[in-house]
């Protein structure tokens, strides 16, 4: 069982930035691919980010190419999101997800969500 809690949330204007932190407890970090998810209200979540278990891939969504980073750091079991030029559009909770595939199991994991709030 994997427990994931995001923090660095917080309100910022047009233009700023965040970094979103992801850190993992329980389970063998190294092993999960990591992702960041969005949701709006009265949206459905949405992809963000994803990387790899080792951290050599990287993929975005097309709304956050070039804005987003993502990253991580097995010694710490935390995984990051750097949000740069942020759009109000970008308001949503942000979710990290944890997952993992064996022959016989998935495993997906979520955190409890971070608010992200972008005031024009």
């Amino acid at each position: 069982q994997v427990q994931l809690v995001e923090s660095g949330g917080g309100l910022v204007q047009a233009g700023g930035s965040l970094r979103l932190s992801c850190v993992a407890s329980g389970g063998t970090f190294s092993r999960y691919a990591m992702g960041w998810f969005r949701q709006a209200p009265g949206k459905e979540r949405e992809f963000v980010a994803r990387i790899s278990s080792g951290g050599g891939s990287t993929n975005y969504a097309d709304s956050v190419k070039g804005r987003f980073t993502i990253s991580r750091d097995n010694a710490k079991k935390t995984v990051y999101l750097q949000m740069n030029s942020l759009k109000p559009e970008d308001t949503a909770v942000y979710y990290c997800n944890a997952r993992r595939s064996t022959w016989s199991k998935e495993y997906d994991y979520w955190g409890q969500g971070t608010q992200v709030t972008v005031s024009s």
